[in-house]
């Protein structure tokens, strides 16, 4: 039981557990608003933003605002210090619809062929150059 105590700060779990890659960016989210604190054994607590130093217990529910969606996740363990990701998968019980999830992987795949189409684009050539200088007027 080394690493696991009853209370832990918000920030290093969200860390952990690597749902944030670094314990700086588990703090900003937190600042900014994007995680929100769901409670539902005290009325009026759901949905408040959660401060980076909230101590966390088994069971406290949170909403992450991700790119795309809003993740929500149950804590099923506590951890201060970063484990594998096998492990740190393990710490907590991921509450997202499934639907949620497929609709942000299908706009992340339009979005990656909309990055890759412009990269395979390349350098213009130099007949593409010409007509561009000579629609801006530069010739």
């Amino acid at each position: 039981m080394t690493g696991e105590k009853a209370t832990v700060r918000l920030d290093r779990w969200l860390w952990a557990t690597r749902l944030t890659k670094t314990r700086g960016e588990a703090a900003r989210a937190c600042q900014a608003g994007k995680v929100k604190w769901l409670a539902a054994d005290q009325p009026g607590a759901g949905g408040r933003a959660a401060k980076p130093g909230r101590t966390i217990s088994i069971g406290d529910e949170f909403l992450l605002t991700r790119r795309l969606y809003k993740q929500h996740v149950r804590v099923a363990a506590l951890r201060e210090q970063r484990v594998p990701a096998k492990i740190a998968a393990t710490l907590y019980v991921d509450l997202t619809p499934q639907e949620t999830l497929d609709g942000a992987r299908a706009q992340d795949s339009i979005d990656g062929a909309a990055i890759r189409q412009r990269r395979q684009a390349g350098r213009p050539s130099k007949r593409d150059r010409r007509a561009l200088q000579a629609m801006l007027g530069k010739f």
